[in-house]
């Protein structure tokens, strides 16, 4: 059942399922909540109470904000855990694994662990080499294709790209769901605005996070030349101790809506000391 939070600037909608502990999950731009279908039951089978958030201008959330920055959604996301009454684990999917980031390093009593998909969480440059890659030549193109002309054809061609090979058995209805949102008046603009973020922001909180943080990448993600070098780049950012890196053969930038079985086994596995104590 979806509730809705009022935050300074707009409505942000999420829906909670189970009881124990709480897990905080926020999705990638151009998406919604919907993105961690497959994996909320893992979760909550394992005992978790599971919050599936919409970010700002995504799903069912309000599109009329001032700004869309990774800090600008760790509020948001900070709001949610105080109002559910934290702390929690944050999950978050490529933008939101940035605000992930900042999140936990703003507020350390109510981030106990991060779990960073695919994420966006620090500057980004791209090399002459890195367009010798063709999955990443072809992602970066239809991406900010999508991003510059705001052509949804453009945004679902850039999804074919970053789900590789195995898809999940709804792959076509979903993607249909997200192109019937972004019809919705003022979601295109938002996911442009949120697209236009950079992520430095994220980057400078990275030395201030004092939780444990676990960073999953896709080997086939083509928004990185060269996942494990992001994702290791990443983890090297923190302090020292707290980071670890998890790759996934054949993910592409959506790893969890691939292999959902998967990333909720590495996030249980992250979280097994933590669930022990509580």
């Amino acid at each position: 059942m979806t509730e809705h939070l009022a935050v300074d600037g707009g409505t942000i909608a999420y829906e909670v399922t189970g009881s124990g502990p709480l897990i905080v999950l926020a999705h990638g731009m151009g998406d919604s909540r919907a993105a961690y279908r497959a994996v909320v039951p893992h979760l909550v089978a394992a005992g978790y109470r599971v919050a599936s958030v919409d970010l700002r201008g995504c799903g069912e959330s309000g599109v009329d904000w001032p700004a869309w920055s990774r800090t600008d959604i760790a509020g948001d996301l900070l709001a949610v855990i105080r109002h559910l009454g934290g702390p929690a684990v944050l999950v978050g999917h490529s933008v939101s694994g940035g605000a992930a980031t900042i999140a936990a390093a703003l507020d350390p009593s109510l981030v106990t662990s991060v779990v960073e998909l695919a994420p966006f969480t620090r500057k980004q440059s791209v090399r002459l080499g890195d367009l010798r890659v063709r999955r990443f030549r072809q992602g970066m193109l239809r991406l900010l294709g999508a991003g510059l002309f705001g052509s949804r054809r453009l945004w679902l061609s850039y999804l074919d790209v970053a789900n590789p090979g195995v898809r999940p058995a709804d792959f076509g209805e979903r993607t249909r769901r997200i192109e019937s949102l972004l019809r919705e008046p003022g979601r295109m603009k938002a996911m442009q605005a949120m697209g236009r973020s950079a992520p430095t922001d994220a980057g400078a909180h990275l030395g201030g996070v004092r939780c444990p943080v676990l960073v999953v990448m896709g080997t086939l993600d083509p928004d990185w030349a060269d996942p494990h070098a992001e994702g290791s780049a990443v983890v090297d950012a923190l302090p020292s101790g707290l980071g670890r890196l998890e790759m996934i053969d054949g993910a592409g930038h959506y790893p969890h809506d691939q292999f959902p079985d998967r990333v909720a086994s590495l996030v249980l596995a992250f979280l097994r000391p933590d669930a022990a104590r509580a």
